[in-house]
């Protein structure tokens, strides 16, 4: 199994296109905002080719539940800035060397310098959040920061644990992946002042999209090849992390072979290919990953019923399917 090259064109960027432009804009300037000696540095961090998933998620709410405002922009920004800090504290933990086809600041500067411009970025987003007029915003906001923190704190915390079961794994991508695309599509429905069972099926929408994401990230981190994630990768098995193919492959292993992938999770050795690729339940795990992730997805599409029909609500829809493309890619 391999991933098919999907690239950002693929994304359905047409309708929030001249919008994102603003927020690319809004980031440049944020990035001037900083002292002209860490300037540089802000610079590098955010000169991405990412896809920016949140400000689109956090745009295309705002055109289908009600009128898009700089409010919607501008809360794709802070969570866009929120979602880069944690990339950077995330290459530290994993020891990655490559993001995009670049090098990560950890690597270019040193995990000290990474850790204090993560740091930087973190708090720069928290500060803007504070703009809004609604005091509540703003806290929930901080609240999804610290959700991210909170999950990525629980997964270090139990790598190479047995203990782990499917329930906290998916608390703990909910946490760490889940809260920003709930934030980005939650928040922007309360910005068009919709509301709450409007605004909960909308964050349902963003949890149970960013959470089949993330399943799709942990399966290519063990199939897919850095050419095409344009990441480094194999950090979740080198690391200990039990993501959900490997829970699956546990469940599903002889005793045998559980026994001897159990041992090395035990004494904290790598979890490489050559040990895992050679068990026979193997594919089969990693496609049970992907069918729940893709049952993720259908769920979160059904939740979109509840808004009229419009072109953003057809380009939130276009988003599940672009996942499902993704997810497809790895059988």
């Amino acid at each position: 199994m391999s991933t098919a090259s999907i690239t950002a064109e693929k994304f359905p960027f047409d309708l929030v296109a001249p919008h994102l432009e603003k927020v690319e804009s809004q980031i440049r300037d944020q990035v001037r905002d900083f002292d002209p000696g860490v300037e540089p540095y802000m610079a590098y961090i955010c000169d991405t080719s990412g896809k920016r998933i949140r400000p689109t998620l956090a745009i295309l709410t705002g055109g289908a539940t009600g009128e898009l405002s700089q409010d919607h922009i501008n809360l794709g920004v802070i969570l866009e800035l929120i979602h880069m800090a944690t990339l950077v504290h995330d290459d530290i933990i994993d020891g990655a060397s490559t993001r995009r086809q670049a090098p990560t600041p950890n690597a270019k500067w040193g995990n000290g310098m990474a850790v204090l411009l993560g740091d930087a970025l973190f708090s720069h987003a928290l500060k803007l959040s504070t703009d809004f007029n609604d005091l509540a915003l703003s806290r929930a906001i901080s609240l999804a920061s610290r959700e991210v923190c909170q999950g990525e704190i629980l997964q270090t915390q139990r790598r190479f644990d047995l203990t782990v079961t499917k329930e906290e794994y998916f608390r703990m991508i909910e946490m760490k992946t889940g809260a920003l695309f709930a934030a980005a599509s939650g928040l922007a429905a309360k910005l068009s002042g919709r509301d709450e069972d409007i605004c909960e099926a909308m964050s349902d929408y963003g949890m149970k999209l960013g959470t089949a994401y993330q399943i799709y990230d942990d399966v290519v981190d063990i199939i897919g090849t850095e050419a095409e994630a344009g990441k480094t990768l194999g950090t979740d098995l080198e690391k200990g992390k039990l993501t959900l193919p490997i829970l699956n492959l546990l469940e599903a292993a002889s005793p045998k072979q559980k026994e001897k992938l159990t041992k090395r999770i035990i004494e904290q050795q790598p979890l490489d290919l050559n040990i895992i690729g050679g068990i026979a339940e193997y594919e089969g795990a990693v496609e049970r990953a992907l069918k729940t992730a893709s049952k993720l997805v259908a769920e979160a599409r059904a939740t979109l019923n509840l808004l009229s029909d419009s072109e953003s609500r057809t380009a939130l829809e276009d988003i599940t399917l672009y996942v499902d493309q993704l997810l497809k890619s790895c059988r």
